[in-house]
Formats: structure tokens, sequence, C-alpha cells
């Protein structure tokens, strides 16, 4: 069982997808120009894989649950995946121009994935790291308070912390990288997101995925959707932050 168990089509359907100057930022940032391969390492169903791809000659997306590997090489099939854990790296993949990780190198082991990674970065590549928030924004009108409340009634308290920030360049730093650069992006876009969309949103989490609620599943749904009401909500999307390293 992985932590996204069942959250694969949640994690589409719930989550905003990445804006373009996103990948127009890290094009311009990198120097890339169609050539060289990508690995985006914790890629979920694809999201951000898709999104650099047209960038390089080659793209790889690896994640360790199998129900999001199966969205994404259905959804996108001429893009390599594979169902591997991070700590599992290299798996014979070879090297790359860039490895990427979006909102997913807090779940590993960062030292482990870290080193492992570094021998994976051709001279002159980078490690991309993606902070954003793709399943809700802030200035919103949806009560996550009162959402996490109900998540925790029927689930218990799964809610797990990320690492911070200045814990994770001490990792970097460890492991023999160097830098960082960091691009922050305004996104800022007011979006306007139904009923149908907050709930996948909500089972897009690791401390909501439809696995944890077992045969409480249907009525968690029902109370979450009372809870709602009619919708729209609106919100407005939180700045992107991109790190990027360098062996």
């Amino acid at each position: 069982m992985t932590l996204y168990q069942g959250a694969a089509e949640h994690y589409v359907r719930g989550r905003r997808d990445y804006p373009a100057f996103l990948g127009e930022a890290i094009r311009d940032a990198l120097g890339l120009d169609g050539t060289g391969r990508l690995l985006d390492v914790g890629c979920g169903p694809g999201k951000l894989t898709t999104l650099l791809a047209p960038h390089f000659a080659e793209a790889v997306g690896v994640d360790a649950d199998p129900g999001m590997i199966e969205v994404a090489a259905a959804n996108h099939p001429r893009i390599s995946w594979h169902r591997v854990n991070a700590e599992d790296l290299p798996a014979g993949l070879g090297t790359f121009r860039c490895v990427t990780f979006a909102q997913s190198f807090h779940w590993m082991d960062q030292p482990l994935v870290a080193a492992r990674v570094r021998d994976m970065i051709e001279p002159g590549g980078r490690w991309v790291h993606v902070a954003a928030q793709t399943h809700r924004g802030h200035e919103s009108d949806v009560p996550w308070d009162r959402v996490e409340d109900l998540v925790e009634g029927y689930a218990g308290d799964t809610i797990q912390p990320g690492a911070s920030k200045s814990g994770e360049e001490d990792v970097m730093r460890a492991a023999g990288y160097h830098g960082p650069e960091r691009i922050v992006l305004p996104w800022g876009e007011e979006v306007s997101r139904s009923v149908d969309e907050v709930v996948s949103a909500v089972f897009s989490l690791s401390w909501a995925a439809p696995h944890l609620f077992g045969d409480d599943l249907p009525a968690f749904e029902r109370d979450l959707r009372d809870l709602l009401g009619s919708g729209p909500y609106t919100e407005r999307m939180y700045e992107i932050e991109t790190v990027i390293w360098w062996p």
C-alpha cells in the first residue's frame, strides 16, 4: 500500500495543472533546447512531466504508486513511465540533463535519494525542485479547516508535515550539490472550482486518500459533499518556487 493509493484519478481532476509559464521559466533558466533527457521523480500522474517534456528529446517519469503510473501511461503514452521507488534509483534508467521533483521530495529518504540521483545527472545538468500548492489556493472560500476536521473524524489525524526548506538545503549540500538558484513565480490566478473538483482535491491528498477511510468512504464523501454544499468556490493560487541545484 502507498500513501496515495486510490488517489490518482482524483489527482488529475482535483489539482490544477502547472501553468505554462513555469515550464518556460525552467526552460530559460536551464537553457533547454529540445535535447537531453528529463527524469521526473515522484511524478504522480505526470502533470510536471508533461509540461516539461517538449523541452527534451526524451522524458521519463517514476513514481512508487502503481495507480499514478497507470493513469499517467494511459493519458500520455509517448512518455516512458516506471513504477520505481525513489530510494531504488538509479534502477538502470541512465543519466539525465535534468531531474525534477515536484511536491514529492519531502516524502522520500532525502539523504539517500539525493546521493543516488547525483550520479544520474550528467555534466552540466541540474536538479530542479518545484514547490507549489496545486490542490488549493489562498483567499479561498472553501472551508478547509472544517474539511480537515471531517477527515480527522473519519480517518484520524493523518496529516504528516513535510521537511523544512532549511533541512532540505542541508541534505543537498551534504550530498555534494551546489547552489541553490531560486526562482519565485507569482501565480495569483483566481480560479472557480466546482464541488466535484474540491472533492477530488481532498481525495488527492496523502492525508485524505481514499484508502484511509476503508468501508466508511461512501459515508465520508456524502458528509463532505453536504459540508461543501452546491458551490462553486473561488480561490487564488499561491506563488510557485523553483529551486535549482547542480552537482
